[in-house]
């Protein structure tokens, strides 16, 4: 059964990630990670400062709407918007647990 579910996992991922491979899909990488930059460049000055220095409301809809577009990208088989959207989540939730510590030291120190 595992054998089974390895083998399935690794045909999907190999139709998602080989058989799909054109220029198109390779337009759409360079077109990503030009989209995402904008967010790398903001991790990397809030992890400098180590703090969020955008609104909290800004990366709870990043946050959900990287969910939905992560979920519509799997369904889709897009390793695009598959990449992009699971590189971005991990950005997401970093600048969130930056504020949370943040407000929790601020709370603890009065």
């Amino acid at each position: 059964m595992l054998g089974d579910l390895a083998r399935l996992v690794g045909t999907y991922l190999q139709e998602v990630f080989v058989f799909q491979l054109d220029w198109w899909v390779a337009l759409g990488f360079v077109a990503q990670l030009m989209f995402m930059g904008r967010f790398v460049v903001q991790w990397i000055a809030s992890e400098r400062v180590g703090r969020s220095v955008i609104p909290i409301t800004f990366w709870f809809f990043s946050v959900a709407g990287g969910v939905m577009l992560l979920i519509y990208a799997i369904y889709r088989r897009d390793p695009v918007f598959i990449l992009g959207q699971g590189g971005g989540l991990l950005i997401y939730v970093r600048n969130l647990y930056f504020i949370y510590r943040e407000r929790h030291q601020a709370v603890a120190t009065g």
